[in-house]
């Protein structure tokens, strides 16, 4: 069956196409900087928001109904990954991600999620055999269920932390059975509201034990995907454990797990967390630990996390910049973590939504290789710390400096200049180089 049968393949057609379903800078053989944009930008369809949101929020009802509503349960599952492969060869994208319970509905017990987990992987491994397609990444939900109001790894209820730990060990089994690239972890409720009920070492201490438990799991199985940890403030508790990349590193090194997790790091939670995107690559890069990402973009005039599709080119070329000043993103990719708004309920507007997002990430990235090959920004910045290269500051760069001689250089009273950081020109410039390309 066809969900999107009035959809054509969607081809690329260059900046000079008024067609609203073709590409205008997604060209996937064009090289850049020696790889084709596929591979640099190994696009994603993120489950969820694209074959299981239907509009709803808090002030109103669901507007969205798609082909596969007219079926409940797992026949809804099995009509959902139809959708979804078709939806993945009509755009040419070649990785998705999901939740556990966005493939498959929860059962009364353990014994019957897992039974119907395993009806709908089977199918999808054999939609992904058919299709040459593969799935970026995986993980489950632990945060929907009631059961986890006080946290999964954080939870003070032993139980439910047990219950958290049977779901992560299938979790690990199923991405080993489609061949995940990576498996994420996402602490959706693993934080704390008030500290007048809370044992925050203790909390964070059982995490840690549940991490390593999954290392363990993981090499006892074969399973070698890449293990990414995705930072978010705020939503939906107060004060979330993993509330940017900073925190996140500083987690991971004291309780000795950074040589074996990345970030996974997503635009709108940077925005929350009160960085730019850009800040967040920056420090996850700096310290070895860049991943994958999650394309979206928020609302700067909305306090929470609205999850749009990326569209902002200076954004998208910041992003892709940082990408490439750190070798590429890897096993990681850039998965749409991104839903059409509420007014938008059309199937046609999923496509419109992706087209949009892959073609604004295209033409950062043809930005960010000229930034990056003409070496626009690099040499602002060499040129901005020139005095590091020679005299006092060379001997500091170079660890010969003590605070003696550093005194001993002050003391000469040579007059201080400082120099314009210039940032009005260089916004300039990377507005010349967007709309250049």
């Amino acid at each position: 069956m066809s969900y999107f049968k009035n959809i054509n393949t969607i081809q690329f057609e260059g900046k000079g196409s008024d067609n609203p379903l073709a590409f205008k800078h997604y060209d996937p053989n064009q090289v850049i900087m020696g790889k084709t944009m596929e591979e640099h930008l190994r696009f994603a369809v993120a489950y969820w928001h694209t074959f299981n949101a239907n509009g709803t929020d808090p002030f109103g009802s669901a507007t969205m109904v798609r082909g596969w509503d007219q079926y409940n349960g797992l026949d809804r599952a099995k009509a959902r990954v139809e959708a979804n492969f078709e939806f993945m060869n009509k755009l040419n994208i070649p990785f998705y991600a999901f939740h556990d319970v966005d493939i498959a509905p929860e059962g009364e017990t353990l014994q019957e999620t897992n039974k119907n987990l395993d009806v709908i992987v089977a199918l999808l491994k054999d939609n992904m055999k058919s299709s040459g397609k593969k799935l970026l990444w995986n993980t489950v939900n632990m945060f929907s269920n009631p059961r986890f109001v006080h946290g999964a790894g954080t939870t003070c209820n032993a139980d439910v932390y047990a219950y958290a730990g049977a779901q992560l060990k299938k979790g690990l089994e199923v991405g080993k059975e489609l061949g995940a690239e990576n498996y994420v972890f996402w602490g959706g409720r693993e934080g704390y509201e008030t500290l007048l009920n809370t044992d925050m070492g203790f909390e964070l201490d059982n995490l840690a034990r549940l991490y390593h438990m999954a290392i363990a799991y993981a090499n006892e199985i074969g399973f070698d995907a890449q293990f990414l940890i995705e930072p978010k403030p705020k939503e939906p508790t107060k004060h979330q454990y993993d509330y940017d990349a900073a925190t996140t590193i500083s987690f991971l090194q004291k309780y000795g797990l950074k040589d074996h997790f990345k970030l996974n790091l997503e635009a709108n939670h940077a925005t929350l967390a009160g960085h730019t995107f850009e800040h967040e690559i920056r420090t996850a890069a700096i310290n070895g630990m860049l991943g994958s990402l999650d394309a979206n973009q928020g609302d700067l005039l909305l306090g929470w996390d609205t999850d749009e599709f990326p569209t902002d080119l200076y954004s998208t070329t910041l992003t892709m910049f940082e990408v490439l000043k750190a070798g590429g993103i890897g096993r990681g990719g850039v998965n749409f973590d991104a839903k059409v708004r509420r007014g938008s309920f059309e199937a046609e507007d999923l496509f419109l939504a992706h087209i949009a997002g892959m073609d604004s990430f295209a033409w950062g990235l043809k930005a960010a290789a000229k930034l990056t090959e003409e070496k626009i920004l690099d040499n602002i910045v060499d040129n901005r710390y020139r005095s590091f290269k020679e005299g006092i500051g060379a001997e500091i760069v170079s660890g010969k400096a003590t605070l003696a001689s550093l005194e001993q250089y002050a003391l000469q009273n040579n007059p201080i200049k400082n120099e314009s950081g210039r940032q009005e020109r260089i916004r300039l410039i990377l507005s010349e180089v967007i709309f250049s390309v």
